[in-house]
């Protein structure tokens, strides 16, 4: 039997430290707006999918997600030196782009199995413009392994210029927009047609997520968005 994922203890109490001086810091630059708040299945596993932008995005989820949140980051940007002393700080979990590693899917399912939630960017890593890119199909696969509900958050205004803009007027606004949980259809297929069906789920998050942004923000998603009812 299997243990259960828990979070080393610095990071707990690293977080508790963390997550409200960034609330603070994020505040201060800007107008902060949360919706959707009340979507979130509170004490379950979930992945949460974001557009990803800036190098702001998972610190900005981080710190006004209401929920506890386990996150996944860049192993390249852990060679930062203030950057990667904050990923370590919160234990982000590095991850190699374009590569295939077995080790980090089997922990990624298991933080799902221990009942938590996760975020991602299924973009793969920043798209440096607002308009969003085509999914990796990576976000399918986790999903297909543990059966967890994919949650959409639709990040607007959090481009690499925020502190540039701190001090105009009006204030620039920040928001994170919570869409309704999605439930990701079955795969049964194998083979090639399997890795098609997966990056079919994966576009089809992209479109509730596309849902949720402005028009602008919508990218290669912008002709299969799905309007939040």
């Amino acid at each position: 039997m299997t243990t259960a994922y828990r979070v080393p203890l610095r990071h707990r109490l690293l977080r508790g430290v963390m997550k409200p001086l960034a609330r603070g810091i994020f505040r201060l630059l800007a107008e902060v707006k949360i919706v959707g708040v009340e979507h979130i299945p509170f004490g379950k596993p979930y992945v949460v999918a974001t557009n990803h932008v800036s190098m702001f995005d998972p610190p900005f989820i981080g710190a006004f997600w209401p929920d506890k949140l386990e996150i996944i980051g860049a192993a390249n940007v852990f060679d930062k030196p203030a950057e990667g002393l904050v990923l370590k700080m919160y234990g982000v979990i590095p991850v190699h782009r374009g590569e295939y590693d077995r080790a980090l899917l089997t922990k990624i399912v298991h933080i799902l199995n221990s009942g938590l939630p996760l975020l991602i960017a299924p973009e793969g890593g920043r798209s440096h413009v607002t308009a969003m890119r085509r999914a990796k199909p990576g976000i399918a696969y986790i999903v297909e392994q543990t059966g967890a509900p994919v949650l959409p958050v639709g990040l607007v205004g959090m481009t690499g210029d925020i502190f540039q803009r701190a001090f105009r007027r009006p204030r620039h606004t920040l928001e994170m927009r919570v869409g309704k949980p999605i439930v990701l259809p079955k795969i049964n297929s194998k083979g090639t047609h399997r890795q098609a069906m997966r990056q079919q789920n994966a576009d089809l998050v992209m479109s509730h997520l596309a849902g949720l942004l402005p028009e602008e923000y919508r990218g290669v998603y912008a002709e299969s968005t799905i309007l939040p009812a």
